[in-house]
């Protein structure tokens, strides 16, 4: 089988010995620029994701649940894409959250669990969130990245990698996170 792009943005053709040349549309997902073959799936109700994208990190979370590591790299997983998917019907909290995690993971050394627990504690002290429109650079990894590698090892490792490049994509909002982190995390011990 070979793959054969053409000019027309989201169509690859296939060039397989059986069926000779035959074309695949493709779809783009608006939170990640993930492209995968349209299979016509539903769009997820609260992500700024196509179905095919949201299908992927489905998988993904099929990997992440399974593991029952102590770290809980579900949690990570689950807080770099929600915010890779910023946007469109994406809710606030939704957003907010995954920046959170990210924060706390990537710069104050939580693990799953701690990041969740932190969820947990912060949901009870705040209702309102800003909007948060997506960055103007992507982050260039996805949760295809993630699930191209073959061993365990290889995924977790990927997963931080793909955390690190979400995380560094809302640079602009960096200051935001940390002071409203620390003051809700604060607010919720006295």
């Amino acid at each position: 089988m070979r793959l054969i792009f053409s000019d027309e943005i989201f169509k690859v053709f296939i060039d397989t010995p059986e069926q000779g040349i035959m074309r695949v549309s493709m779809t783009k997902c608006p939170g990640c620029g993930l492209h995968l073959p349209d299979q016509h799936l539903d769009v997820p109700n609260r992500l700024n994701a196509t179905g095919e994208c949201f299908c992927v990190f489905s998988d993904l979370q099929c990997y992440t649940v399974a593991k029952q590591d102590p770290e809980f790299i579900h949690q990570h997983a689950v807080d770099a894409y929600e915010a890779q998917h910023a946007g469109g019907p994406t809710r606030n909290i939704t957003v907010a959250f995954g920046l959170i995690g990210l924060f706390l993971a990537l710069e104050k050394g939580y693990d799953g669990r701690q990041v969740q627990l932190a969820h947990m504690r912060i949901a009870k002290v705040r209702k309102d969130w800003p909007r948060f429109e997506p960055p103007d650079q992507p982050a260039f990894l996805t949760v295809m990245d993630v699930l191209y590698q073959e061993t365990d090892e290889e995924k977790d490792a990927m997963i931080r990698k793909w955390m690190t490049s979400v995380w560094e994509s809302w640079g602009g909002r960096h200051e935001w996170v940390r002071e409203t982190t620390d003051n809700l995390l604060k607010s919720y011990k006295n």
